[in-house]
């Protein structure tokens, strides 16, 4: 079955040229479009596609408010967030509104593409170019007791990766990352390893 995608932007090329992207990949189905986020909230409520790709500044209501209205009406469409801003603050917000993804419109498509296959299963991800950007020298302390060694998985799990890679990449075990990610999960009040990902950005804990 397809994963079902839907694109917004202001800009007619970039809708256009993502659209035309996305649906090139056997795997993907693009629903529809919209330049304006008040036309897009409601056909993405109707549609309830599997991802949504989004300009953050939009005429009606922008990407993250959108965001947070699919997430407090539970449509269960994962949205990304696709910008050419990408400061820390416009990132934290995002997280707090729902949102699954944060692209940079800079990065190449094959980013976003990852992102949307990523976002469908259900999973975080943040363009690798934010990760100075989130990075903060005085993070540790905010969490008592959070080790480098977690802050990696973490890092790791927002870049999509699953525990075979992360323990590959660590080279460590699955079951050594899976007590990470618990131990993790317990400092950062999060019922789920999505959460926790979220959580760590949003607090600047993953460098």
């Amino acid at each position: 079955m397809a994963l079902r995608c839907y694109v917004a932007d202001d800009h007619p090329a970039i809708v256009d040229s993502v659209a035309r992207f996305l649906a090139g990949e056997e795997d993907i189905e693009v629903g529809g479009t919209s330049r304006n986020g008040t036309d897009a909230l409601a056909r993405i409520e109707e549609l309830s596609p599997d991802v949504a790709v989004v300009d953050v500044q939009m005429p009606g209501i922008g990407g993250i408010e959108l965001a947070r209205r699919l997430s407090a009406d539970e449509v269960g469409t994962g949205v990304i967030l696709y910008t050419g801003y990408g400061d820390r603050a416009l990132v934290v917000d995002a997280i707090d509104a729902g949102a699954a993804g944060f692209v940079l419109k800079e990065s190449p498509l094959s980013d976003l593409l990852r992102a949307v296959r990523l976002v469908a299963e259900g999973r975080t991800y943040v363009d690798p170019v934010l990760a100075g950007v989130l990075a903060s020298p005085e993070a540790t302390s905010r969490i008592p007791g959070i080790t480098k060694r977690e802050q990696e998985v973490l890092r790791l799990l927002a870049d999509g990766m699953r525990n075979e890679q992360v323990a590959e990449t660590l080279s460590i075990s699955p079951l050594t990352v899976r007590t990470h990610i618990e131990k993790a999960m317990a400092k950062l009040e999060a019922d789920t390893r999505t959460q926790a990902v979220a959580n760590a950005l949003r607090m600047s804990l993953i460098e």
